[in-house]
């Protein structure tokens, strides 16, 4: 099955129109005006969905779909957010025992406004399920997996309350084989990707998240692993908004070849520090972060870019070079925004190619953004002989030339 790039920006947008419509149903019942943040497709194992609840206290309003659109849609409030919302609704509010009821309530009517869109784009009908109401903490508030490992398309939208530290989401998981017939109906023929290659492109990029994992493991004794990988689709100037805008220190650079584009390894700023120093043959010279310290992340980003990128030219049987890594020391958004801004003057939508890795030696985070070039991101597909899926072990001599 193929889906092209005009269905991925159809169904991106169906996602960022329901949620509008879903925060509009939420004012008119609570005056809330909340902001649609973040509307993203993003093809990932079915385990790293709701990745980014960890550690948080939420409650869940789940819904089946049947009829044009079948899966599962989960309305997401932090815990903290009911007690407001519910405050909020006409008349002289709900006690204790009616927060349950009143929140299924404020649920039921978003649900309906986010799948009408759907349904009136389709000219078919949405039937979804009555409320189920969920308390839990982090993913476990979403549906459980029946194969965690399965990779699957998931629509998130981050929706933000102005003037509040509180969000709130929403996560829709269509059915796989109906979502890519869909997709395929939607598509003109045109800019067509093979949605098994896509999968596999997905499973290179897990692996050379590994191998980008074992390089910090070896070089600073810290045990790393690769916890999430994804590739997401989103509107150019919603990339940013991927990485939380928080101060980052990490490296950039520019790839060229089949594919061609931008990467970063992102640190956050205590990570940066504690793997520097680790990298250190002697105690940095100077207060804070140093002139040692830069160069210690300059050879890092460097070492985890090229085995990152030589995993992927081994299995695609090309050739991908890239620019010595400059350091980047920012916040995480106003690093990644000049580069959406290049890739944004020849394409409104891009793929994200994204992952993550952790330690449980120290509060350690690291992530890897890349950002291909479309077309050529579907070069590389289209030439993507499924059986080299395996061979992603870099070329030594070329990642220490």
């Amino acid at each position: 099955m193929e889906v092209d790039i005009q269905s991925l920006e159809t169904v991106n947008q169906l996602a960022s129109e329901g949620a509008q419509r879903a925060t509009a149903m939420l004012a008119q019942m609570t005056g809330i005006q909340a902001d649609v943040e973040v509307t993203k497709i993003s093809l990932t194992d079915r385990a790293d969905i709701g990745e980014e609840l960890t550690g948080h206290e939420l409650v869940g309003i789940d819904f089946d779909l049947e009829g044009g659109l079948v899966g599962d849609t989960t309305l997401v409030f932090e815990a903290a957010c009911t007690g407001p919302i519910v405050e909020a609704l006409p008349g002289d509010g709900a006690g204790d025992g009616m927060i349950e009821s009143s929140v299924e309530e404020i649920g039921n009517i978003m649900m309906s406004g986010f799948i009408d869109g759907w349904a009136d784009f389709l000219g078919t009908t949405i039937e979804h399920s009555p409320p189920r109401y969920v308390e839990a903490t982090g993913a476990d508030v979403l549906p459980a997996a029946e194969d965690p490992a399965e990779q699957v398309f998931v629509f998130k939208n981050h929706i933000e309350w102005p003037g509040e530290d509180l969000s709130f989401y929403i996560y829709m998981l269509p059915a796989s084989d109906r979502l890519t017939e869909l997709m395929s109906d939607l598509g003109t023929g045109g800019d067509a990707i093979p949605v098994d290659k896509l999968s596999v492109f997905n499973d290179m990029t897990r692996e050379g998240t590994r191998k980008a994992a074992r390089n910090v493991t070896e070089m600073t004794g810290i045990e790393t692993r690769a916890e999430v990988t994804q590739i997401s689709f989103a509107p150019v100037e919603d990339v940013p908004k991927q990485v939380d805008n928080r101060p980052c220190v990490g490296t950039a650079v520019e790839f060229s070849g089949t594919p061609s584009g931008y990467l970063m390894v992102l640190f956050d700023e205590e990570s940066a520090t504690a793997v520097a120093e680790a990298l250190m043959p002697m105690e940095p010279d100077g207060e804070g972060f140093t002139d040692m310290h830069e160069s210690a992340i300059e050879e890092m980003g460097n070492i985890m870019t090229s085995g990152f990128i030589d995993g992927w030219a081994n299995v695609l049987q090309t050739s991908i070079d890239h620019t010595p890594p400059r350091v980047v020391h920012d916040m995480g958004r106003a690093i990644i925004d000049p580069l959406a801004a290049q890739v944004g003057q020849h394409q409104e939508h891009a793929f994200i190619i994204e992952s993550r890795m952790q330690t449980e030696d120290l509060e350690f985070g690291c992530e890897i953004h890349a950002l291909p070039d479309d077309a050529e991101l579907r070069q590389a597909l289209a030439e993507l002989d499924v059986e080299r899926s395996e061979e992603t072990e870099p070329d030594v001599e070329r990642i220490f030339e």
